[in-house]
């Protein structure tokens, strides 16, 4: 099974923002973004997926207009923290999601193996499928917990996976 794992185009933050689910706007190099990433995916696919954020709908619908959007494709839910900056999160609190992200749920959010959870579940439905070419147009968080599930890599190192903006990651999954 080919496996194509696309991270949305850059979006348009102010600097310091949180934004797992919040919905961004995207920069004005979307169309120059979109032209590399096309060429690095198949001309035909089985299906598309997409997170339900408009940063990755946008990409699948340009991509191909027949898409499914899957919520479990979404980003880390920084619950209470979206849309603030880093900089106003309460220091106390900051420092104990910090310390252990993989298992400290954000304040009315969800801690990075809840997340991986839901991931996961999505991943495992998509390798059973029997589809031959899917393309999962999603995060750089989702893709990274795909990519360290599969390269087996512990959550608490997944950050270390570099999942650039518009990055196609390109999967042959026996």
């Amino acid at each position: 099974m080919e496996i194509y794992l696309v991270r949305h185009t850059t979006p348009s933050l102010s600097p310091g923002l949180i934004y797992g689910r919040l919905d961004v706007a995207l920069e004005d190099t979307f169309p120059a973004e979109f032209e590399i990433i096309k060429t690095k995916l198949p001309q035909n696919t089985d299906i598309i997926y997409s997170s339900p954020s408009t940063r990755c709908t946008l990409l699948a619908q340009k991509i191909n207009p027949v898409f499914h959007v899957d919520n479990r494709l979404t980003e880390l839910d920084f619950g209470d923290w979206e849309g603030a900056t880093w900089d106003t999160v309460n220091e106390a609190d900051l420092k104990i999601w910090m310390d252990d992200f993989v298992n400290v749920v954000v304040p009315g959010g969800e801690s990075m193996q809840q997340m991986s959870i839901r991931v996961l579940e999505f991943w495992s439905g998509l390798i059973q499928s029997g589809h031959k070419k899917a393309v999962i147009v999603t995060h750089g968080g989702v893709i990274r917990l795909i990519l360290a599930h599969l390269r087996n890599i512990e959550l608490a190192k997944a950050f270390d996976i570099k999942v650039a903006y518009g990055e196609v990651v390109a999967l042959d999954i026996a």
